[in-house]
């Protein structure tokens, strides 16, 4: 049996042809996903995608085709279940070569365009939460935020928790 490589709560990982994607790992996952676009079935039963998407800047717009697919029930953090095509692409963790089922999924809104869940991680890497590859960006708008609330917390009330019915954060 091959030894356990420690891996970070978020890392950079290589799959199919893209290198240095960012990724979040889950231990509360099952199962892992990634952000694909465009996704079909054709007459001939061929699944047709395109990973990520056009805001992504790993998106190229070239079709993966494969016959070697399934669906999944996939239950979101929120309780809403979707139906997602499945299918195993190739990857590159840590150093280490595996192959990844993935669901496809729409993460256009995620910070993250990979998540890494715990079929994936299984008996193959362990995870230290306090190593991190990438810094969220949400940190750092939190601190500002927390800055702000010191400074003026009445201020800070009226402009991003009264108005949050008109739109996100800004």
């Amino acid at each position: 049996m091959r030894a356990k490589s420690t891996i970070g709560s978020n890392i950079l990982i290589d799959v199919a042809d893209f290198k240095d994607v960012p990724a979040k790992v889950d231990t509360g996952a099952d199962s892992s996903a990634i952000w694909a676009s465009d996704i079909n079935v054709t007459k001939n039963h061929v699944l047709e995608f395109k990973l990520f998407g056009p805001k992504s800047e790993f998106y190229t717009g070239e079709s993966i085709r494969t016959k070697d697919f399934k669906v999944a029930v996939v239950r979101s953090a929120h309780g809403d279940e979707q139906i997602r095509y499945r299918t195993k692409l190739s990857a590159k963790i840590n150093g280490r070569k595996i192959k990844i089922l993935f669901n496809l999924a729409d993460r256009s809104r995620n910070q993250f365009p990979i998540l890494i869940g715990r079929r994936t991680i299984k008996n193959k890497f362990i995870v230290d939460v306090s190593e991190k590859a990438i810094k969220h960006a949400k940190i750092t708008k939190t601190i500002g935020l927390n800055k702000k609330l010191q400074q003026n917390p009445y201020e800070f009330h009226q402009k991003y928790v009264k108005s949050k019915e008109k739109g996100a954060v800004k």
